[in-house]
């Protein structure tokens, strides 16, 4: 069987190949660009095996490509990274020099030693990732396939190579790894790889916090994220990276009342939200929104069970999850935060008479992530009455047009005050303190209340009445 290739991928494994025969070296493109070409997915991704060193194979075919490119070179691993850029294609080519590898049970550092392309493939991780094609002139383009990956591919299927439990334990990461490929590629885990990842779930503990986030984020922008995190919770990792979200799962009954399992109700948010946009830290807003409801669950006799103030507590927990994963602690966490404190206020505006004031505070507090808000709170509803999903889906319609006919009249939509601190001081020529902050936040009041215009003008007459309110004598 062969693969066929665009003009850019025949130029860059011609060169890559012309190189490989220049130095002695076979070499073959393996993994997940042939994996991607046969399932017909892009990928601008290859990886080079080389029966050699990987690294000078690179060198020469920078060499060939000329043009400036350059080689990044990670000697402590034996490969080495080429960037290729044609107009707005950028191709990334990896090198290796093919090897094979050898775990003690206390460590997930392999001793390495040099190895034939069976033996290289031998130590993959699954059997769709295990392909090769041959970049040798003798039999350029056939495509070498030594564990039925072609098989597992037709029936979508993530099955490792050899026996799964060494597999695993071998790199515990690749457990998280088949969660990820099971939800990238809508696939299933092979009953036998699934029962060796509960087998072998402690051995995540090994792995470094910088590489579970990796795989983490890149299972939460998957098509459907759904897929790998109900793996990772049913395999029990998901408890062992990231308890405070297996802390949601079950349903409590009091009186014969039950709550939603609020686990499955945040991975369907999380999927909702992953057919609207791509911004992962917008999916990391639908995977925390609901964060807070364990720690403030209540029953209440007569009414059922609450949850008041998961929002403001769930805000507070973002913090700390981003500091467990090692996420960015600032602009992106604040993000997140803001939207899991805000994400009930235009649920309760769609419910009841929307007033300006009230789409003024939430424009105020939203600022220019209120499409975001508006986009997480769309996805929050998961009921299965279909009327009542529509009622919902209307009344949001309703919200957003009123949040525009707002905005458009009263620019509150990251506000700046149109009198300031300075002035209050130079008009009553008082000292910087409370008083100042008082003035400032009566004006603010008003404005989001109605009482007066966003404007200088009625700010200003507004500051001076309530200067002299509170005994303020305004400089003449």
């Amino acid at each position: 069987m062969t693969i066929e290739f665009t003009s850019l991928e025949k130029k860059l494994t011609g060169v890559v190949s012309a190189a490989a025969r220049e130095l002695g070296m076979p070499c073959y493109l393996v993994g997940g660009f042939i994996r991607d070409r046969l399932l017909q997915r892009p990928s601008k991704d290859m990886d080079i095996v080389c029966i050699g060193d990987g690294i000078t194979l690179a060198q020469a075919v920078a060499q060939r490509l000329g043009g400036g490119t350059e080689v990044t070179v990670f000697r402590n691993f034996g490969t080495a990274h080429l960037g290729y850029r044609q107009q707005e294609t950028v191709f990334n080519i990896e090198f290796v020099g093919a090897r094979k590898e050898s775990y003690r049970i206390d460590s997930r550092k392999p001793e390495v030693s040099p190895a034939s392309l069976e033996e290289d493939l031998d130590r993959r991780d699954f059997t769709i990732n295990s392909l090769a094609v041959s970049l040798n002139e003798a039999d350029a383009g056939i495509l070498i396939d030594r564990f039925r990956g072609l098989d597992d591919l037709e029936k979508r299927l993530i099955r490792t190579p050899g026996d799964p439990g060494i597999t695993f334990s071998d790199d515990p990461l690749r457990m998280m790894r088949a969660a990820r490929f099971s939800s990238q590629l809508d696939f299933k885990v092979a009953p036998e790889t699934l029962t060796a990842i509960q087998q072998e779930a402690s051995r995540i503990m090994i792995i470094s916090t910088e590489r579970i986030s990796d795989e983490f984020n890149k299972i939460l922008l998957s098509p459907r994220p759904s897929i790998g995190l109900d793996i990772l919770y049913k395999t029990e990792i998901l408890k062992i990276i990231f308890p405070q979200l297996t802390d949601l799962a079950g349903v409590e009954m009091m009186e014969g009342k039950g709550h939603k399992d609020n686990f499955y109700h945040t991975l369907q948010v999380l999927d909702n939200i992953s057919r609207h946009t791509d911004d992962l830290w917008l999916r990391w807003a639908a995977l925390l929104h609901d964060i807070g409801k364990p720690a403030t669950k209540k029953y209440e006799t007569g009414h059922g069970w609450t949850f008041h103030g998961h929002d403001a507590l769930g805000g507070k927990m973002v913090p700390r999850i981003f500091s467990r994963f090692k996420l960015p602690q600032h602009e992106a966490m604040r993000f997140v935060r803001k939207l899991v404190e805000l994400h009930l206020r235009p649920i309760s505006l769609s419910k009841e008479d929307i007033t300006d004031s009230a789409m003024r505070r939430l424009l105020f507090d939203a600022g220019n992530d209120i499409e975001a808000l508006m986009t997480l709170c769309e996805a929050d509803i998961t009921s299965k009455n279909e009327i009542k999903v529509k009622r919902y889906l209307r009344n949001f319609e309703l919200v957003r047009q009123r949040l525009k006919e707002v905005e458009a009249k009263d620019r509150i939509r990251n506000w700046q005050p149109p009198v300031s601190g300075e002035m209050i001081m130079e008009t009553f020529h008082i000292p910087p303190g409370r008083l100042v902050g008082d003035l400032k936040t009566a004006i603010r009041e008003a404005i989001l209340d109605g009482v007066i215009g966003n404007n200088y003008e009625e700010a200003y007459t507004f500051m001076i009445q309530k200067g002299v309110e509170m005994n303020l004598s305004p400089i003449k």
